[in-house]
């Protein structure tokens, strides 16, 4: 499913599947509380599935609910999914060196199914891009063991949310258990002195503009944080930071 025989056999697949499996459990809560709120917030089953797996974007899902109850327009809800997803842009163009040598449909497939801890975990084991294409095709096999017990997580819990939704209250709160590995994963990339004050940076700003409309403040946060990491990588006393 998905991906070629010849990436789930390698043993970076396996390797990715069990570095994302500490993970799972919060991202299946997550998605589980999504599923739920899916059919709360009016959807039928169908639509809440087809959301569940064609979009695939639990903060976009999530933004876009209030939207749908509310009644509106199609383009104010689909600019704010863009905002909410235009850290995966950041994401796209940081991988992009180590997945340009592919067919299109095989960088495709990796562009849908690369969330954000798969991201995270990816370029932590892989710093830099391999040299030759043995090491490039290992490289993929991992992304796609990573991706591929993400979505699997994530997708199953929607879709068991979406079947129980009148059986789990909302009020349980279980997505915040996907908020708490995302800030784990954050903590243990916090390495450097540089990444250490992009995350501050991007914390404080995303709260200072919490009001902005369509989760702008989202992509304030970023451009923040980045446009002043570049300032400082330049200066001195602020080694250069690694990807």
């Amino acid at each position: 499913m998905f991906f070629l025989p010849a990436l789930r056999r390698h043993p970076e697949f396996r390797v990715g599947l069990r570095d994302m499996a500490p993970q799972a459990p919060g991202i299946a809560a997550w998605g589980l509380m999504t599923g739920v709120a899916m059919v709360k917030s009016g959807l039928s089953v169908v639509e809440s599935g087809l959301m569940a797996v064609l979009v695939f974007a639990g903060s976009s899902q999530l933004a876009s609910l209030p939207l749908l109850i509310a009644g509106a327009p199609a383009w104010v809800i689909l600019a704010t999914g863009f905002c909410v997803n235009l850290r995966f842009v950041v994401f796209s163009l940081h991988l992009r060196p180590y997945l340009v040598h592919l067919p299109p449909w095989r960088r495709l497939t990796h562009g849908y199914l690369t969330a954000d801890l798969s991201y995270v975990l990816f370029t932590r084991r892989f710093p830099q891009p391999a040299a030759d294409a043995p090491g490039r095709f290992a490289q993929e096999a991992y992304l796609a063991g990573n991706c591929f017990s993400n979505w699997g997580s994530w997708v199953g819990a929607s879709l068991v949310g979406i079947a129980l939704a009148n059986l789990i209250p909302t009020e349980w709160g279980l997505g915040f258990a996907g908020i708490l590995c995302l800030v784990g994963i954050l903590c243990s990339l916090a390495s450097t002195r540089l990444r250490i004050v992009a995350a501050l940076v991007a914390g404080a700003t995303a709260t200072a503009a919490y009001a902005l409309p369509l989760k702008l403040n989202i992509v304030l946060a970023i451009g923040v944080s980045v446009l002043l990491c570049l300032v400082l990588e330049r200066g001195p006393g602020w080694p250069r930071a690694r990807a």
